[in-house]
């Protein structure tokens, strides 16, 4: 059996600054995990759709989408569940979607760091 794909899920910009942070954010997954790619809800590209669809056409189909939300709203409980029912219909994939990011406690860790390294270079 082979891995699922993994889709690093953001919400997505018109502003491809908001897209570079996210993208650079993923940048260490993407070199580190074999065949992950990051994936935009709305408004940016590549979409979830155009992921998908090239993971099939490569022979995949296992999906396990990570969303890169600090916490589940109506997008998490709604839009991304519906969006996945019908790109599984679409493309014949199975789909997981797992808790958003900011639901593990290594990330309030990772933010406990980041804040420690800002006390550290602060003025005196």
């Amino acid at each position: 059996m082979t891995s699922p794909r993994i889709i690093l899920l953001a919400h997505g910009s018109s502003d491809k600054r908001w897209c570079e942070t996210f993208e650079q954010l993923a940048d260490p997954t993407l070199k580190a995990v074999d065949n992950a790619r990051i994936a935009y809800m709305e408004l940016a590209e590549p979409s979830m759709d155009t992921v998908i669809a090239q993971g099939v056409a490569e022979g995949a189909s296992d999906f396990v989408i990570i969303p890169l939300f600090l916490a589940a709203g109506r997008h998490l409980r709604k839009d991304v569940p519906a969006m996945i029912k019908e790109l599984e219909q679409t493309h014949g994939a199975n789909i997981h979607l797992a808790p958003p990011i900011g639901e593990n406690p290594v990330l309030g860790q990772a933010i406990r760091d980041v804040v420690m390294m800002q006390l550290e270079q602060a003025p005196s």
